[in-house]
């Protein structure tokens, strides 16, 4: 399932017809509720149920034919913890195991793609999809983790949270149209709204092993390319996943002459954006 994805904007959208969401810190995941399991699915289309399995055993609940989008989040004391959520990530599914009995994770879940016995609904209007999404959400069982992300159509009630939330984990707003369906790729029609510690930057090559990554040449915002520092091996893991499927073209070099690998765009990465200013840039995580 290729997902929706939100244009990133300096400030929330005002007027007529938005409604506005939290936007947590965690791994975008999509749950397919099958015949007789559950499936999910990270944004890049890679199959994650191993290192979610208690996400997938709670949606067993939930009606066959139902596929939700949204976000697995871990909290740690009483805050999201992307960290957590990205040690799972990374993880062997043993390993994941151990984890998800210390810190049990959350679907908090956004849209509805397709309803109870598969019924397509990405072509209806957020409103219609929000509102039969929560009609799916009320049959589950009283304190699952499958929950609905905090939705407004007051803008002020959205900069109270854009405000207000950052210290445990919510790391902005995202505003959707009213009217708006579900399209793959980057719409006007969503628009998120980040707290400005970081930006989004699209990686074009690499050094070292493409499953284990040292370093990312990655292309900023102004046009600039340049090498981040050195990877942590929780996300080398996770960034060489999509390295190894993307072909490799050649050598390049960066603005300061740096040589990398040269790979194809599509993957993107939130960087520092206080390190943006220099030749080295510090990669957070996987976009």
């Amino acid at each position: 399932m290729a997902v929706a994805l939100a244009e990133l904007v300096p400030s929330l959208p005002v007027g007529r017809g938005w409604r506005y969401e939290i936007k947590v810190d965690g791994h975008r995941t999509v749950l397919w509720r099958l015949a007789d399991s559950v499936r999910l699915q990270a944004r890049s289309g890679r199959d994650v149920t191993a290192v979610w399995g208690d996400l997938a055993v709670s949606g067993l609940e939930l009606p066959p034919g139902v596929v939700l989008d949204g976000e697995a989040v871990v909290v740690v004391g009483d805050r999201i913890s992307f960290g957590a959520a990205q040690s799972r990530a990374a993880s062997r599914p043993a390993r994941a195991r151990e984890l998800a009995e210390r810190y049990p994770a959350l679907f908090i879940v956004w849209d509805l793609l397709a309803g109870p016995g598969g019924v397509d609904l990405r072509g209806r209007p957020y409103v219609e999809r929000r509102g039969a999404m929560l009609d799916v959400l009320a049959g589950l069982p009283s304190g699952s983790p499958v929950q609905a992300v905090s939705a407004t159509d007051d803008v002020e009630v959205a900069r109270a949270w854009y405000a207000s939330l950052h210290d445990i984990g919510v790391e902005g707003v995202v505003a959707k149209l009213a009217t708006s369906t579900y399209r793959a790729g980057r719409s006007s029609a969503w628009r998120k709204a980040r707290h400005a510690e970081t930006v989004d930057a699209v990686v074009v090559g690499f050094t070292g092993p493409p499953l284990r990554p040292r370093t990312l040449a990655v292309r900023l915002p102004d046009g600039r390319t340049a090498l981040s520092q050195r990877l942590s091996a929780p996300l080398a893991a996770e960034v060489g996943a999509h390295l190894v499927a993307s072909p490799v073209s050649g050598r390049g070099r960066t603005d300061a002459g740096e040589a990398f690998t040269v790979t194809g765009p599509g993957v993107v990465v939130e960087v520092l954006a206080g390190t943006t200013r220099h030749a080295v840039v510090t990669v957070t995580r996987l976009r």
